[in-house]
């Protein structure tokens, strides 16, 4: 089998886009990963990063573009050679070059040097008239935006020699000149031309992997989750609930819709908005944007479950039935399914007047469908009330206990029973447990993927308001019918398993969140961890030194410990382990191909360090 040619080799200097932007750099190739196709190369400051080759340009065709450009009639004449080098071409383009280092070598770190009113005044006027300057003897050129990042630094290069002409008819001269007013021109111009390209790269931000099977995997989950639900509640409701039952009998449509359950689930959502928008509880800030901006998020979650409660409760009191959600549960999950669809509909609508810079990396690809799916804009808000934040951890997640409540009492309803089974009571107290700690800790979810980089679309929408409520009750659903006793020593022992769990995905999230937030906390100051290009650094030591995913560990002990309590008669309770582990695997690739191309050969030291994803090997 013929071997791929290598393009660059060790020791070659080229020029390689730093990642995230458009600006190319002078690096050194360190050499080529033959299975992942990667150059390893070094930036001037000692960085080092691994590039695809279609992200490195060789410094002479990097050169030639930039010179045939500007030989066109139609664009600029080009000044300087490459953005980071000053490369004399001729006497007549010195003074531009020098300019253009000055602003393009300090890029990585800061786009403005702090000492512009100490920079140096350019006065031209040539040594020698040569040909190119008779033939164009005004000196003066059309502006026209640039795409390529060498035309971009000559446009900020002409700025600079443009913004102070000054005849002289002797030599080119440099020289300080701060005691006027020349130097806020050159200011003004710089300011400009940076605001242009900020701009421009907010417009046409970098594009990123598609992810569930991109656009046609986009048609297929529209379709398959929504059913998939339903096959789930259709199933429940048998009297065998074997998954061998394919298709399960379908009920007549009007069993699908029922006006008082479409009206319960909408004064369930206004309530906990109302809550939400109380000013109580703390006013927390999210992680930075691209833009550098923070939102402010109110994150008063446990007060609303607990007035909730006490809602609840007094409802009750006044002869509420609460055991119509059992009876009605397939037209509450009807009901809700209309309410993520209409509210996707209202996201993706409203995400074409959105600015570039609010918009999801992984949310834009193009597609309507898959745009719909995945999520426009990153966080929709109605003024203060961020949508994204508000559907994951308000309507869905305290309905979750709600609906495993009612679950209990129609348990003892159904059964004949003065109190609920052992089994449905650890249901209901594991699964309050980790929604209580969600919300009481509710400031640690702005550190998520979810809130971080998915935008809010369908997939998001249908999952808190559909997938999470109506299916991960299925345990407490499960044993309403088909109740499990169980042993004591059984019961100690999924207790053990549970508090475990527990206390390995609350440890490691704190620490994931602390470290994230303030990595120079005092109290962090005992966890390793490897630097990396970005600023950030890779935690190796702690729960984060175990796996690369102490929380999933924490998470999938958690689940078991769900499902043990409805025993082994049946698969359908366990549904949730099982869809639980395909979600933490596919999450687990999808924070491997992020990490990789963030974080690049700092990341590959990450792996080396911490051998194993989510589960430790036991020796």
């Amino acid at each position: 089998m013929k071997m791929p040619t290598v393009k660059y080799q060790r020791g070659d200097m080229v020029m390689g886009r730093w990642p995230g932007s458009n600006l190319y750099y002078e690096v050194k190739v360190l050499g080529l990963d033959a299975k992942s196709q990667l150059y390893t190369v070094i930036y001037k400051d000692g960085t080092e990063l691994e590039l695809k080759e279609q992200d490195i340009k060789s410094a002479a065709g990097f050169q030639s573009r930039s010179r045939s450009r500007s030989r066109s009639p139609s664009r600029r004449r080009s000044r300087s050679r490459s953005p980071a080098r000053t490369t004399r071409r001729s006497s007549s383009r010195t003074a531009a070059a020098v300019a253009a280092a000055a602003i393009t070598e300090s890029a990585p770190s800061s786009r403005r040097d702090a000492k512009l009113k100490d920079s140096v005044e350019v006065r031209l006027s040539p040594l020698q008239q040569t040909k190119a300057a008779e033939n164009n003897s005004n000196n003066k050129h059309e502006k026209k935006e640039e795409n390529n990042t060498a035309n971009e630094v000559n446009e900020k290069s002409e700025a600079v020699a443009e913004a102070v002409p000054e005849k002289n008819q002797g030599r080119y001269n440099l020289r300080r000149r701060k005691d006027d007013g020349d130097f806020k021109s050159v200011e003004a111009k710089v300011e400009q031309l940076e605001e242009k390209e900020a701009k421009l790269a907010a417009a046409t931000p970098p594009s990123t992997p598609l992810d569930f099977g991109g656009k046609i995997g986009a048609y297929f989950w529209l379709l398959f989750l929504p059913a998939w639900v339903l096959f789930l509640l259709l199933q429940v409701n048998l009297e065998d609930p074997s998954l061998a039952n394919f298709p399960p009998p379908l009920p007549p449509l009007e069993a699908f819709w029922d006006v008082q359950a479409l009206g319960f689930v909408i004064l369930w959502i206004l309530f906990q908005a109302v809550l939400y928008i109380l000013p109580v509880g703390k006013l927390s800030e999210g992680m930075p944007l691209r833009s550098g901006e923070r939102l402010k998020y109110r994150t008063n979650g446990f007060f609303a479950i607990v007035v909730s409660s006490v809602a609840v409760a007094a409802a009750m009191h006044k002869g509420f039935d609460l055991t119509y959600i059992h009876s009605h549960f397939l037209q509450l999950t009807a009901a809700s399914f209309i309410i993520s669809i209409l509210l996707s509909t209202y996201l993706y609508v409203r995400s074409h007047y959105a600015a570039p810079e609010q918009l999801a990396l992984g949310g834009s690809s193009g597609n309507v469908v898959y745009d719909f799916f995945k999520g426009h804009e990153l966080n929709p808000r109605i003024k203060n009330f961020d949508l994204k934040f508000f559907c994951e951890m308000r309507p869905g997640l305290i309905g979750w206990c709600l609906i495993n409540f009612a679950m209990a009492l129609a348990e003892m309803k159904h059964q004949g029973l003065n109190a609920p089974s052992h089994s449905m009571i650890l249901v209901n107290l594991f699964q309050l447990l980790y929604v209580v700690d969600g919300l009481w800790n509710e400031e640690a979810i702005l550190t998520t993927m979810d809130l971080m980089h998915d935008g809010f679309g369908f997939m998001l929408a249908f999952g808190d308001l559909v997938w999470v409520p109506f299916t991960y009750t299925l345990q407490a659903y499960y044993l309403v019918s088909w109740p499990n006793p169980l042993s004591l020593p059984a019961l100690g022992a999924i207790v053990t398993l549970k508090l475990v769990g527990f206390y390995i995905f609350r440890k490691s999230n704190s620490e994931k969140n602390a470290f994230r937030r303030n990595p120079s906390d005092t109290r962090l100051s005992h966890l390793r961890n490897i630097p990396t290009a970005t600023g950030k650094s890779l935690l190796v030591s702690g729960w984060w030194g175990v796996v690369r995913h102490p929380n999933y560990l924490g998470d999938l002990l958690m689940a078991l410990a769900w499902s043990l309590p409805c025993g082994f008669s049946h698969l359908l309770p366990w549904y949730y382990m099982i869809y639980f582990i395909i979600l933490l695997v596919h999450r687990d690739s999808r924070d491997m191909s992020e990490c990789r191309r963030k974080y690049g050969s700092a990341w590959d030291e990450y792996c080396r360090t911490v051998r194993y994803r989510i589960i430790p090997r036991v020796y």
